[in-house]
């Protein structure tokens, strides 16, 4: 059964218009698909500059993948088992001049004509840490390993809400080791996202989460996820005051990745792992409901910490 998403009240309209009128979102006429308006893009690219100063210490492996996933390593990672619903995939014509003309004369017609495109060999990522794991598979140094990637993501949730984009853009932080120390590694991010937050003068809270399973079993899965605490997420106001969004999450997979993709410790362990992700649509998109629309307003240690 896939989740029923919620009305969408006339805030989130506004807003979403707002931003449409003032250039920082450009329409396409499908619903969560955008293109981003020129300052849009430079507030973005300044927030993500502030979020790669706060981890600059920590000398993460630096790595960025394409939006697509190897399809193998998209089914081994259980995505499909848990979110279906969300999944993106891409299919290819390789048909002949017959196909082709077939095809043609269905798209003339008005006429359903996927059936021509075959599955590819890759799909949409879904998170800007899927191609990671499958880079990691194999003996971990005795330290494990920190990685820094940033990738446009896909997720199939049409919505008029601006903070609920089909396609968009994650900077995330993966830590792979033992248990200890990749638990302790995301409660230090903790602290720093509280200062990210006072930074940028955003109204955010921490919330214990979960992610949105499908199904009748994924509400056993998201209770115990829950129950775990094993997803935290920094919740704010986006579209609306009422129904703060995810901008940040801090994500504790246990030995989930570690068991599908071969990942071991030194001492041959299976390796735990943990990722911080920014959604910088998101982050931007706050920044602009708290601050408003013109930038030439925002209060001076805003301009001065995003160097406007």
């Amino acid at each position: 059964m896939v989740p029923t998403a919620p009305a969408v009240n006339v805030d989130v309209l506004a807003f979403r218009d707002d931003l449409i009128r003032q250039g920082l979102l450009i329409a396409t006429g499908v619903p969560g698909v955008y293109g981003r308006g020129a300052e849009f893009e430079d507030t973005l690219t300044r927030v993500d500059r502030l979020i790669q100063a706060i981890g600059a210490d920590d000398h993460a492996e630096v790595v960025r993948f394409p939006p697509v996933l190897n399809r193998v390593h998209f089914e081994r990672s259980g995505f499909l088992e848990s979110f279906p619903h969300l999944a993106g995939t891409i299919h290819s014509f390789r048909g002949g001049e017959r196909a082709h003309g077939d095809l043609l004369r269905a798209v003339e017609a008005g006429s359903d004509w996927s059936a021509a495109f075959p599955p590819a060999q890759v799909v949409l990522t879904p998170a800007a840490c899927y191609p990671v794991y499958p880079m990691l598979t194999g003996t971990l140094p005795d330290d494990g390993r920190l990685v820094d990637v940033m990738s446009y993501c896909f997720r199939h949730e049409p919505s008029d809400d601006a903070g609920r984009m089909q396609m968009f853009r994650m900077h995330e932080h993966v830590r792979a080791a033992d248990a200890e120390t990749v638990t302790a590694w995301r409660e230090m991010w903790l602290g720093r996202v509280e200062w990210l937050l006072d930074t940028l003068g955003l109204d955010g809270r921490t919330d214990v989460a979960s992610d949105p399973f499908f199904g009748r079993g994924g509400t056993l899965l998201a209770a115990s996820q829950r129950e775990q605490r094993l997803k935290l997420e920094i919740v704010a106001p986006v579209a609306s005051d009422d129904q703060p969004t995810a901008i940040i999450s801090l994500n504790y997979h246990q030995s989930h990745f570690g068991a599908l993709f071969g990942i071991t410790t030194a001492d041959g362990g299976v390796a735990h792992t943990a990722c911080v992700g920014f959604g910088l649509e998101r982050l931007t998109l706050a920044l602009y409901r708290r601050h408003g629309l013109s930038r030439a307003q925002w209060t001076s240690p805003i301009r001065v910490a995003l160097e406007l």
